[in-house]
Formats: C-alpha cells, sequence, structure tokens
C-alpha cells in the first residue's frame, strides 16, 4: 500500500457561507470610498424598509470556487469604477488568502451613495 495523502491523514476542511460573507465584508469596508456594506434602501421607511432587507453578502459556492454578490454605498466624489474594482479586488484576495478558496467573481451592486456631514465627517 501507498502513502495516505496529507488529506487523508489529516482530514477535510469545510468554511461555512456565513464565514465567508463576513470576510467579505471585512475586506470590503476597509477599501477607501466605501461609506458601507448594505442593501437597505435608506429611502423607504417603516415596517417596509425592515420587510424588504436582505443581506449584504451574498455567497454562491459550486464546489471549492466562490461567486460573492456584494452591495455597498459609497461615499459623494468618489470614482464608482475605481472603488469597485478595489472592492473586488480586496474581497478575493481576503477570501483566497484566508480560506484557500477560488474566487470566480465579485459582482458589486452600489446600492447608494453616503454624503458628508455638516461638520464635515464622512458616515
Amino acid at each position: 500500500m501507498g502513502e495516505p495523502s496529507l488529506k487523508d491523514t489529516i482530514g477535510n476542511l469545510k468554511v461555512s457561507e456565513e464565514v465567508l460573507a463576513t470576510i467579505a465584508k471585512m475586506a470590503a469596508g476597509e477599501v477607501k470610498g466605501v461609506a458601507q456594506v448594505t442593501c437597505e434602501n435608506s429611502n423607504i421607511k417603516g415596517l417596509w424598509a425592515k420587510a424588504i432587507r436582505r443581506n449584504p453578502v451574498g455567497i454562491e459556492l459550486n464546489g471549492d470556487i466562490a461567486t460573492v454578490n456584494i452591495c455597498l454605498d459609497l461615499y459623494q466624489g468618489v470614482s464608482i469604477p475605481d472603488v469597485s474594482l478595489a472592492v473586488q479586488n480586496s474581497v478575493k484576495s481576503a477570501i483566497q488568502s484566508m480560506t484557500g478558496i477560488t474566487v470566480s467573481k465579485v459582482n458589486i451592486v452600489v446600492q447608494g451613495i453616503a454624503f458628508e456631514s455638516e461638520s464635515g465627517e464622512e458616515h
């Protein structure tokens, strides 16, 4: 009989979609120009807003290949294509380096624009 492979000796690693979503959310939130990772519609008030909220990060796994869908609010005045590309690269790099799972796509939905407050702080 041959030598057992490392995979057989040590076991298997499984990472939940929730963990991948958390990694993606943190990586996206660190990109300059991203106000928040959210899928809330700030124009809808009250109970309707609660009823239509959805997870801002969606993960689709096909074996060891992931597709990430992420909703963002960006700050006013930033270049949407530049920030989106930076988020795509950051999310892909974070997930791949932390989990070893290949990320095939990072789809971005710019949900809204955040404006600076009167004190000059960005929220």
